[in-house]
């Protein structure tokens, strides 16, 4: 085998890394570009979906940079297997104990959109973008994520296409939609070796029958957020809410709050929060509540605005007197 031939170095302790990926790029153009890439994503800069961002230029004016448009030929029309480089990323993530997952964590699913003019670009469309809050023209990747309560890192990432990129729309056997590629995601993540306690998402797929059902026939937990106005899986007259569930649980205060315990949250900016949790059959729900100075725990509140987590791979217990 002919031994592939030296690129520029990338900076630090980035270069060990990078060379674990050298057998997967045929020219050193590519692993020229691969080292340019991921030394852009870890740069602090803020618009790092940007290509004037990544390659360190100017916006904009910086778009015609030799290094700009030797990253957008990389990325857009050097011939490699992202599927193979992400594959080789999570053996790594497998193989190193600092990241290597474990039963304790969740999985992560949710999805991401980011504006896009124009029509001509795959998967862009007139959608639902989460990050700006309203429907505009762009492009929704869903993803799934590894994560405790010390360390996070995206495991996989699918483009959703909406249906006008297919001859029938949504009757087209191609199409799928956000739900069915996250529960696919899903799927794929346990069979890559990712394990762990749960599978999490909010309510977007909380609420969404079908895609409970999928991960429950592949046999795998969940703990998902329901709207207030939904019920839990329960037989007949048992059916409730989550916040119905929550206020039948005993509480007599800090010093005997039965089913209740305190789980401490610590923040980025430095303060901390405890939330006052019940691990129960039908799942946990918490209130989050700040922890004031002098250990003061306060009691939970079940308001009946708010959402709460429940799992949906089995039956709710019948409802206890309050």
């Amino acid at each position: 085998m002919t031994r592939p031939k030296p690129c520029p170095r990338a900076p630090g302790l980035l270069e060990e890394y990078a060379a674990r990926f050298d057998d997967l790029f045929t020219h050193v153009a590519q692993r020229r570009g691969f080292r340019e890439y991921l030394a852009g994503l870890l740069a602090p800069r803020d618009r790092n979906k940007t290509l004037t961002a990544l390659a360190g230029a100017e916006p904009v004016a910086g778009a015609q940079h030799p290094a700009v448009q030797r990253l957008q030929f990389f990325l857009s029309e050097s011939r490699w297997d992202p599927e193979q480089v992400n594959a080789r990323r999570l053996e790594l993530l497998l193989a190193d104990p600092g990241t290597a997952p474990h039963s304790g964590g969740v999985l992560v699913i949710d999805d991401s959109g980011d504006r896009k003019d124009g029509t001509k670009t795959a998967h862009v469309g007139h959608q639902w973008l989460g990050r700006y809050g309203k429907t505009d023209n762009g492009v929704v990747t869903v993803t799934t994520l590894w994560a405790d309560e010390r360390l996070y890192y995206p495991v996989h990432a699918r483009p959703y296409t909406p249906a006008r990129h297919f001859g029938k729309g949504k009757n087209d056997p191609a199409f799928r939609t956000k739900l069915a590629i996250g529960a696919d995601l899903a799927i794929e993540s346990s069979a890559a070796g990712f394990v762990f306690r749960a599978v999490a998402a909010d309510s977007a797929y909380g609420d969404q029958d079908g895609f409970r059902g999928e991960l429950s026939k592949a046999g795998l937990p969940f703990v998902m957020a329901l709207k207030p106005r939904r019920g839990t899986w329960a037989y007949g007259a048992d059916a409730h809410t989550p916040v119905d569930a929550a206020r039948a649980l005993p509480w007599n205060g800090p010093e005997d709050p039965g089913d209740w315990q305190p789980v401490a949250r610590a923040f980025r900016d430095g303060h901390t929060e405890t939330w006052w949790a019940a691990d129960a059959a039908l799942g946990w729900w918490g209130t989050r509540r700040h922890h004031p100075p002098g250990g003061d725990h306060r009691g939970p509140r079940h308001p009946a605005g708010q959402g709460h987590l429940v799992p949906g791979h089995q039956p709710a217990p019948p409802r206890r007197p309050a």
